[in-house]
């Protein structure tokens, strides 16, 4: 081989090694995201998550790959797109909600889990204690203050003075509504109202429930906050919209879709936070030790152009208290 070719030859190499090494730093860390949604319904979400991202100085296709799975409103979805996200062996799974969170603990004790919408983490069995979480999970807790789900019964009742009679729509199958539903019970209890408890475990659920409800005809409904019915909000608004029940929700995507009322934490600063985790898991810091943050923020929303469309007046006092106000 004469020293030109040789040169060329050689030349050809390291270029190819080096894109080949550019390929790599381009996708060189893998993250999993396990949302209960459809990928439509999470989209605001997700692109807060990106966006958190984007300012730590990850960008999808360059320095980092995100795997999607979505479960689209069905719990039975969980286990099996955790599985795939673990045999893809990605680098940190990101989990929004409970049931989900118990899914990806049960499919990896290695990969790091950073948990987002999640009520009681210690409750529900997938960390030791908040300051120190132990195991491979951490993120943040959306509520565990005792007695949270109460404020749901004290808004509805200022909202509506005279509901007496108020149906609870709640997954048992999730630990923090076993929690959710006691703290409804007592709230209800010192304030004269009679409650109904609806229990949906899946989607397919939903339709019965709403046909007895129809026949009850409370006066209004408390939608628990839970991933499944997270992902079927919009048909349980459909659903809501039929019966003309007026209903309080955990998050304001319900209200921003068309509910009456909702009362709890920012979900956007709770998936903007798990980019940080992200961030500081990719950096090496060891997550049994990463504290699991809780919210500092409680955001009550009203919708007046449901709450018109029903016929109520919602009083001045509580249009003052709210953080958002929908016309």
């Amino acid at each position: 081989m004469d020293r030109r070719a040789f040169l060329v030859r050689a030349t050809a190499f390291l270029t190819a090694s080096r894109v080949a090494e550019a390929q790599q730093s381009q996708t060189r860390y893998r993250i999993g995201l396990l949302a209960p949604g459809s990928a439509s319904a999470s989209a605001n979400r997700v692109s807060v998550f990106r966006e958190g991202l984007r300012q730590l100085g990850y960008v999808e296709g360059e320095n980092i790959a995100v795997e999607y799975r979505y479960a689209d409103g069905q719990a039975d979805r969980y286990a099996k797109n955790a599985g795939e996200l673990v045999k893809l062996n990605v680098d940190i799974l990101v989990v929004a909600g409970t049931t989900p969170a118990i899914a990806a603990k049960n499919a990896t004790k290695n990969i790091p889990i950073v948990i987002m919408g999640v009520s009681d983490p210690v409750g529900a069995g997938l960390i030791a204690s908040l300051g120190r979480p132990g195991g491979n999970i951490t993120g943040s807790a959306t509520s565990l203050e005792d007695g949270f789900a109460g404020k749901w019964v004290q808004l509805l009742k200022e909202a509506l003075p005279t509901a007496s009679r108020v149906g609870v729509i709640h997954n048992p199958s999730n630990p923090s509504n076993v929690g959710y539903w006691r703290d409804i019970q007592t709230a209800a209890s010192t304030r004269g109202m009679r409650l109904t408890s609806y229990e949906v475990r899946r989607a397919q659920d939903l339709d019965p429930t709403f046909t007895a409800i129809a026949g009850n005809r409370p006066v209004a409904l408390i939608v628990v906050t839970d991933p499944m019915l997270f992902g079927q909000r919009i048909r349980i608004l459909e659903l809501i919209a039929r019966t003309r029940v007026p209903a309080i929700f955990g998050f304001d995507d319900f209200v921003k879709s068309g509910g009456l009322l909702s009362y709890g934490p920012s979900l956007d600063d709770e998936w903007r936070r798990a980019a940080t985790f992200v961030d500081k898991i990719l950096k090496g810091a060891k997550r049994a030790d990463l504290p699991v943050e809780q919210p500092t923020k409680f955001e009550l929303v009203i919708n007046l152009k449901t709450a018109k469309a029903l016929g109520l007046t919602i009083p001045p006092s509580l249009l003052l208290r709210a953080d958002q106000v929908i016309e």
